[in-house]
This record gives C-alpha cells, sequence and structure tokens, in this order.
C-alpha cells in the first residue's frame, strides 16, 4: 500500500508517496539519506485511481519504495534513469519548473 500526503507551499503543490511499511524508518547510505520519520510522509493510504488524481496540478513529487516507484515508472511520471536507491530502498523526485 502506498502512503500519500499534499503539502502547500508557496502555493506550490509538493506531494509525498512512500511505500506504508518504510514509515517511520530511516536508510543510510554512502553519505545519502533517506528519512522518512518525519511528518512529510506520514499521510493516509492511497490507491492508484486517488494517487493520478493528486497528481494534478503537482509541481513537485517525492516517490519512496519499490511500490510507489512502479507506479511513477509505469504511469510515465519518473524514467528508471533518474532512480536512486539507498541501502536498496529506491526513490525518485520530479520537478516542474
Amino acid at each position: 500500500m502506498i502512503i500519500a500526503k499534499e503539502h502547500s507551499i508557496n502555493g506550490r503543490k509538493m506531494l509525498g508517496f512512500c511505500d506504508k511499511e518504510l514509515l517511520g524508518k530511516r536508510f543510510e547510505e554512502n553519505g545519502l539519506q533517506l528519512d522518512l520519520s518525519g511528518e512529510f510522509y506520514k499521510g493516509e493510504e492511497a490507491d492508484e485511481e486517488k494517487i493520478r488524481v493528486m497528481l494534478n496540478g503537482a509541481s513537485s513529487t517525492n516517490f519512496v519504495g519499490r511500490e510507489a516507484v512502479d507506479f511513477g515508472l509505469r504511469n510515465g511520471i519518473i524514467d528508471e534513469k533518474n532512480v536512486k536507491k539507498v541501502s536498496g530502498i529506491p526513490h525518485a523526485q520530479t520537478f516542474k519548473i
């Protein structure tokens, strides 16, 4: 299950998507860190349809975990070449400029 949370910063819509089982954890590797222990990703469970609706008008997105990243890849939101891993956990971001 994917957890989704919407943020509004300076009138811009920022979304965080995270695999549920990763919430509350931190991962570190080679000076890189994924910290999922804060409030940024603590949202509500979301199915794929809800995520698609949320994406409308988003200026940036963050996908963390296999399920969340796979959704982004399958739907053409992120590209495989932009997926990074920290301790084996995939992560990708998008920005609209």
